[in-house]
């Protein structure tokens, strides 16, 4: 699954051209236009990276980063600042409130490719590496291939998807609804059963004999790719 950025900016145009040459790269991109409506959106779905504009109408993106590194389901999350404060003493309040990097109006995009791109390697090298490894368990993004203790695994479609979405996040426990979204898209209509459907034919397809489940499911909570499964790759 591509990584997921997020844009908060209310200038439209800026916000359009950047979903554009995002969506080209290949990621997945979410966008609000004020403060109020991406803390909304941050309770539904939280994203991989934060592009943050500092003014905002509604709550401001000094407000917002201050928030969101205040919770812990967000805390890691990496933030771009993207404002026309260029002032050292701004640059430096930004990054003290919790922003990883700043990039100043105007700015061209390659460069805010490159500074995405770091970002996403620091923090999360299984957004932008070819293949996950955890355990036994090796997924190819390339081919499209699963293997486990060397035997090729044959999944399903949607079920080589589930397994890449749980793998990105080893520990992160994910609702149904939030699989539902990540995994099948906000535009299919699909019953939150159908989870435990394909997480059924997951786990039966990778689980063989008395092998360990990496696929942890949490009672009232959803399902979580097991962390102490992957640190014995």
């Amino acid at each position: 699954m591509p990584a997921t950025i997020m844009i908060v900016e209310d200038e439209a145009d800026l916000a359009l051209m950047m979903r554009y040459n995002l969506e080209a790269e290949g990621f997945t991109v979410l966008s609000s236009a004020s403060g109020d409506e991406a803390a909304d959106q941050m309770r539904e779905k939280i994203p991989d990276l934060i592009l943050l504009d500092w003014m905002l109408p509604g709550l401001s993106g000094i407000e917002l980063c201050r928030r969101w590194r205040a919770r812990e389901e967000t805390a890691r999350v990496p933030i771009i600042m993207i404002t026309a404060r260029g002032e050292e003493e701004e640059r430096v309040r930004g990054l003290a409130t919790g922003a990883d990097d700043y990039v100043v109006k105007p700015f061209s995009i390659p460069e805010l490719l490159a500074r995405i791109n770091a970002l996403l390697r620091r923090s999360n090298p299984q957004l932008v590496t070819t293949v996950l490894k955890a355990g036994d368990l090796e997924l190819d993004r390339t081919s499209h291939r699963v293997r486990r203790s060397g035997r090729e695994v044959h999944l399903g479609p949607t079920e080589y998807r589930l397994l890449e979405y749980l793998m990105r996040h080893p520990g992160r426990v994910y609702s149904r609804e939030q699989l539902l979204d990540g995994v099948w898209g906000n535009d299919v209509y699909v019953d939150e059963r159908t989870v435990d459907v394909h997480v059924g034919r997951l786990r039966k397809a990778i689980n063989r004999g008395k092998s360990a489940d990496p696929i942890r499911t949490v009672r009232g909570a959803g399902y979580s790719f097991d962390e102490q499964f992957a640190a014995a790759s």
